[in-house]
């Protein structure tokens, strides 16, 4: 399929042909990121409640542009002038995104409707910490994932003086797909050799940028398999650096790099995961039940105000109860923390189903309340 800037505004045009019906859902896609979020989410929609919607991505690249399905309308709108034109110029009644900062940027609300925007999570994490002070504040609906979010978000509208949004108990749709894809109950073959799963998060100072090659170096020399799964974020601006370390290290029989993050098997065949402080370790613990080993650098704050919220964020609470936290001094430790913390997956197990139990709302049920939600929202905006 060939795609340009031609494509783009004819994409648009056809969306903005749309009868207003037609327009009613629309699900908005930065990159194919937000793929495995809404996949569930719209499936229930199309498939058990028989819903049309509108899937606009900036993304080329995603298979949904390929399928054809008389529920699903597909356009491509690139992430430059025509994206720019398409939120100015939206007329939707319920918008639904994971791309934060509505308004701060470039991507602003409709000049000329009264769409309703709608917030899902792409991570199981805090909103005052990892994501911009103003992230969430310009959404009308969000689709929270536990009620820390919840008390984290209240928190923020009393500090701040803001519009109370609503906030909906919904879940995670993500890791329900990877707890029904029964993968709990897949057992390993008999492998003699550890697993490890190195996944950093994305920052400046983080273990991609500063320790990566030391940790696999480490890991090689004593025994272990080791999957290297860098960021999404640092494939895009990190290409040399990421190409760096494969080069290193492409012709160790027991090293592995997935740089395709939609792909989840390296989660279930590793035993343990080294990261910092990406959100795939919520993912990775919930959704796996196996333990984490955490090094300490120094936070990912993307809000240099989160203290005033007066909530020990997520990231920061969890670590010593879904796994253990190592100083980045002492990395020739690494091998006896890991296996350490591997033989005793069990106890880790239980903790982390009852800390998910928990701390997650409706467990395998998220895209059901998700749709429903949608739905209620519809009807709502079709009222008013």
């Amino acid at each position: 399929m060939k795609f340009s800037l031609g494509r783009e505004w004819d994409d648009l045009k056809k969306f903005e042909n749309l009868s207003d019906d037609e327009r009613s859902i629309v699900f908005y896609s930065e990159n194919e990121d937000s793929s495995f979020i809404f996949e569930s989410l719209i499936d229930e929609l199309t498939t058990e409640f028989g819903m049309n919607i509108c899937y606009v991505t900036s993304s080329k690249d995603e298979s949904i542009l390929k399928k054809e399905s008389d529920n699903v309308k597909t356009f491509y709108i690139g992430d430059g002038v025509v994206r720019t034109k398409f939120f100015l110029n939206l007329k939707a009644r319920i918008l639904i995104m994971t791309m934060p900062d509505l308004e701060t940027y470039h991507i602003k609300r409709s000049k000329i409707f009264p769409v309703h925007y709608v917030y899902v999570f792409h991570a199981m994490v805090s909103t005052h910490l990892v994501y911009r002070k103003a992230a969430f504040d310009n959404f009308d609906t969000i689709f929270c994932v536990g009620e820390y979010q919840i008390e984290e978000i209240r928190n923020t509208e009393r500090v701040y003086d803001l519009r109370p949004k609503n906030l909906e108990k919904i879940g995670y749709p993500h890791l329900d797909n990877l707890l029904e894809g029964e993968i709990l109950k897949i057992s390993k073959s008999n492998e003699k050799k550890f697993n490890v799963l190195l996944a950093p998060s994305w920052s400046n100072d983080g273990i991609f940028e500063t320790l990566a090659e030391d940790i696999i170096k480490i890991l090689l020399e004593n025994n272990f398999k080791v999957i290297f799964r860098p960021h999404p974020m640092s494939q895009k601006h990190s290409k040399k650096r990421v190409e760096e370390i494969f080069k290193r290290f492409s012709q160790e029989e027991d090293f592995l790099i997935e740089n395709n993050i939609l792909n989840f098997n390296s989660f279930l065949s590793s035993d343990v995961m080294i990261t910092d402080w990406s959100g795939s370790a919520l993912e990775f613990a919930f959704g796996f039940e196996k333990p984490i080993l955490f090094v300490d650098v120094p936070k990912k704050i993307n809000n240099p105000e989160y203290e005033k919220i007066d909530l020990v964020p997520i990231e920061v609470s969890i670590r010593e109860k879904i796994g253990k936290i190592i100083s980045p001094t002492r990395l020739e430790s690494l091998p006896k923390e890991l296996e350490n913390l591997i033989l005793q997956t069990d106890k880790f197990q239980k903790q982390i189903v009852d800390i998910r139990n928990e701390m997650i709302f409706n467990i395998k049920k998220s895209k059901k309340y998700g749709a429903e939600t949608i739905i209620k929202l519809l009807d709502e905006k079709s009222l008013s």
